[in-house]
């Protein structure tokens, strides 16, 4: 089943909400997997409204809240130029955080989101999209796959104190 999402570019009068539906996501995305003590310590350095703001008043990083049904369903933040978080290649377009919430998925709602952040690069003149996404998420690594991302390296992620390693994928344009 796949649903047309509307998605909108996240102002900073929205921080609170974008604080909000952030730790409501990650957490439900990751605390099963995850130590209580990490994910609560990476969660209040990763997700303030002082950092939220800074990152929203950044140029080169975009966030959209994706609605459905007149409910945030997902949200998405993208990066370009020096807002990147590792390569920052201004031929590049990162995809650092792109969640959809349990409620909506298996509605093609992922893909939608991808979809649009291809068409935000080739906007921006980028050659390829990048993102890293944790080993352990095989659901996730296999779905960047059958949409185009294939893996080219990896960096280490601390998540509170547990070092975990994230798979970078790329696609190219």
């Amino acid at each position: 089943m796949s649903t047309l999402i509307i998605l909108k570019r996240i102002e900073l009068n929205e921080v609170q909400s974008l604080l909000t539906i952030s730790r409501e996501m990650f957490f439900t995305a990751f605390a099963h997997l995850n130590n209580a003590d990490d994910m609560a310590a990476y969660a209040a350095k990763a997700f303030t409204i002082e950092k939220l703001s800074d990152e929203l008043n950044n140029p080169d990083s975009h966030f959209y809240f994706a609605w459905l049904d007149e409910q945030i369903a997902g949200y998405m933040k993208l990066n370009t130029n020096n807002a990147q978080t590792e390569l920052q290649d201004t031929k590049a377009l990162e995809i650092e955080r792109i969640y959809v919430d349990a409620r909506f998925q298996n509605r093609q709602m992922g893909k939608q989101l991808l979809q649009f952040a291809t068409e935000k690069a080739i906007k921006y003149k980028c050659s390829y999209i990048w993102l890293g996404v944790w080993d352990a998420n095989h659901n996730a690594i296999r779905f960047y796959e059958r949409n185009g991302f294939q893996i080219f390296s990896s960096h280490d992620f601390m998540l509170g104190n547990d070092l975990q390693t994230d798979l970078l994928l790329k696609k190219t344009l």
